[in-house]
């Protein structure tokens, strides 16, 4: 299921784990990275967050284009977490 931050649909639910695959894949501009930190604030507290990217947290600025917007969403996904890093070759088929 797909969910946006305006539908509401993660103000009146609780979800237990939420999955987000392909985080900083594509640039954001700047309504994407303030709509990208709102889900990250939201969901930071009440719910368990796995991320996937190709990219490294050091290169999501680039993506994103606003250090402080990034700082921001930084600290708030990286507080308490456990990031495991994985430098092998893709599995995807």
């Amino acid at each position: 299921m797909e969910y946006s931050i305006r539908s509401g649909a993660l103000r009146s639910h609780r979800w237990n784990l939420v999955i987000i695959d392909d985080i900083m894949y594509m640039a954001m501009d700047q309504r994407e990275a303030t709509l990208f930190f709102q889900l990250i604030h939201q969901l930071n507290e009440q719910s368990s967050l796995i991320l996937m990217s190709n990219r490294s947290p050091d290169e999501w600025t680039e993506v994103v284009g606003n250090q402080g917007m990034m700082t921001a969403i930084l600290d708030r996904l990286l507080l308490g977490v456990e990031a495991i890093h994985m430098n092998n070759e893709s599995h995807r088929l």
